[in-house]
């Protein structure tokens, strides 16, 4: 059986049978695991749930004998932990999780402590974990406790800390200091303030607004206003926002000549944050020089979007993009490709995903669904 990081093998159902009754043959063991709030899992020396605390399974909604002989990820319901025969810890992408990390190093006699990341399977749910992990010997047998304890609540209170107190607070004082030279301006200069007060008021208020957005997409509260757009007008839209961006500074923003203008429906403001977004992204990677395309085209019945920056992503931060809370702008960061994923998916009908390589840099894409019997009616 092929694995990129874990063993793959498992015990059969037979032998996690006899573990779990060995472990409840030590009393002790469930009293003292059982009455800790954080959620806990005893690991067999395949990785496999032998024994789970009423704390994890509460937080599941399931009993034991629905993860029991299963790994700590496809308990989780992680959207990678079903994507090979292997399971849990053998993809790829097992090799930046911080879950399969602290197993294996516990295993290796090194308790550990991460974070770890995990979208999960079917509803799309981001969830942010901080998990535990040291050796326990039972009749001869080497196990692995697993704690695991929910910091999403945290992650995202650092994040909304970082935007208010820092990007917020930087627009706002500008805004002041820009309406303070305003009363003192020379008629020349006038309209000019006034646009700029404007266009960082703007800033403010869209900022704000993003993250109010983001609240209710993950409280499966937001309300999905779908309209008629035309894509080629629409991408228009987005191009003249970014096109004198602070973002953009020295940098060239294109709009594809072959895209085609495509009637669809949809929310106009989730699909212009995902656009933005995916724009603002490709800027920031890009360097001075460097030209950032903007484009669509037609895919049967559905519109692909698309923005193309030169620069190549390395591998191990294309395992983890999409992940909530992941960024390469440093700590406090990271809703920017989460948030992409999470409105296209969820309220727009469609799918997200990206491809990069040296030779061809890094191009996201956005599919959505065209309004019935769509034509296209002029290009760029």
């Amino acid at each position: 059986m092929k694995t990129d990081f874990a063993p793959p093998e498992r015990a059969s159902e037979e032998r996690v049978r006899q573990q779990t009754l060995s472990l409840f043959e030590h009393p002790y063991i469930e009293k003292l695991y059982d009455g800790i709030s954080e959620g806990l899992l005893i690991l067999n020396p395949e990785r496999q749930i032998v024994y789970a605390n009423g704390s994890f399974l509460k937080a599941l909604g399931v009993d034991f004998k629905a993860i029991k002989g299963l790994r700590s990820g496809e308990a989780l319901r992680c959207i990678h932990a079903f994507k090979t025969e292997g399971g849990c810890g053998t993809t790829e992408f097992c090799r930046e999780c911080g879950g399969a990390q602290a197993i294996l190093s516990s295993q290796k006699g090194s308790p550990d402590l991460k974070e770890c990341r995990i979208l999960q399977k079917d509803s799309g749910d981001a969830l942010d974990l901080q998990v535990k992990t040291s050796q326990l010997q039972v009749d001869g047998v080497e196990y692995t406790v697993f704690a695991v304890k929910d910091i999403s609540s945290d992650k995202r209170r650092r994040i909304l800390e970082k935007i208010f107190f820092h990007d917020i607070m930087n627009t706002a004082v500008g805004v002041r200091g820009l309406s303070e030279l305003l009363s003192i301006s020379s008629p020349e200069t006038l309209d000019e303030f006034r646009n700029m007060i404007y266009s960082g008021a703007a800033k403010l208020v869209d900022e704000i607004r993003s993250q109010r957005d983001l609240a209710n997409a993950e409280n499966n509260e937001l309300q999905v206003q779908p309209v008629k757009i035309h894509s080629l007008d629409f991408l228009k839209e987005v191009f003249s926002l970014y096109q004198n961006h602070e973002v953009g500074k020295d940098k060239i923003l294109h709009l594809d000549t072959d895209s085609e203008d495509l009637p669809l429906e949809s929310d106009r403001a989730l699909l212009f944050r995902v656009l933005g977004n995916m724009t603002k992204n490709a800027l920031e990677a890009s360097q001075p020089g460097d030209t950032v395309t903007l484009g669509c085209r037609r895919e049967g019945d559905r519109i692909r979007f698309f923005v193309h920056n030169p620069a190549f992503m390395p591998r191990k931060i294309q395992l983890q993009v999409f992940q909530r809370s992941f960024s390469t702008k440093g700590a406090g960061r990271g809703l920017g490709t989460y948030s992409i994923k999470l409105l296209t998916e969820r309220y727009l009908k469609g799918e997200v995903f990206f491809t990069s390589s040296e030779k061809e840099g890094t191009c996201f894409y956005g599919v959505y669904p065209l309004s019935e019997n769509a034509e296209t009616t002029k290009k760029a």
